[in-house]
């Protein structure tokens, strides 16, 4: 049976979005890996989005707190907000209380990605205030580290990312992730993926 990973995000303006497409590359690039890409659901009006020039959403999915239990893992993906994840995310966890109670993520491997609007704009603290949420779940955090090799030491352009995970920068929201970070995005899909995968066949 497939080993099934679940790339879990909110976008606003495409940012997650354009990691969460490549970190699903990574993952699917496993063999005997089944991922598929989620979104949790929008809490402000369309009226409200339109206004900040937020575009549509895309034809992802929108997923349900109980579909979480189906997956071997998960990676959380979604935006900064003063250095904390989004509302529309924390809003997604705060309905998964059901689980918490049965236990039922408890020991699944979980991992971060995220955007940040400028370089000290959150790039460690988002995801290091987000692990909280899988602590109280028993889920069983795994950073990308320096797995990613001498991408993880770039010094002459501007890069998002941390041993946390992958990352962008979005700036005014016309900066979208670079190559070097999609590499990275990429590269923690197919991490996370293996290690998943070995977790699922030992148990």
């Amino acid at each position: 049976m497939a080993t099934r990973v679940y790339i879990v995000y909110y976008s606003m303006y495409g940012h997650v979005e354009k990691l969460a497409e490549e970190i699903n590359k990574g993952a699917s690039s496993v063999e005997g890996v089944e991922a598929k890409l989620w979104q949790v659901p929008e809490t402000l009006p369309d009226e409200v989005l339109s206004k900040m020039g937020a575009p549509l959403k895309s034809d992802v999915p929108i997923i349900t707190p109980n579909e979480l239990a189906e997956a071997d893992g998960i990676l959380f993906g979604f935006p900064t907000r003063f250095g904390m994840m989004c509302a529309q995310f924390k809003a997604f966890l705060d309905a998964t209380g059901g689980l918490w109670r049965a236990q039922q993520l408890a020991g699944k491997p979980a991992g971060i990605f995220y955007s940040t609007g400028s370089q000290g704009g959150g790039q460690e603290t988002t995801p290091l205030t987000a692990i909280t949420q899988l602590a109280h779940h028993g889920m069983i955090f795994v950073p990308v580290g320096y797995t990613f090799g001498a991408g993880m030491f770039e010094m002459e352009n501007v890069k998002g990312g941390s041993p946390y995970g992958a990352g962008t920068y979005a700036g005014d929201g016309s900066r979208f992730p670079t190559e070097l970070e999609l590499e990275q995005a990429f590269h923690q899909g197919k991490y996370f993926a293996n290690i998943v995968k070995k977790f699922k066949g030992s148990s």
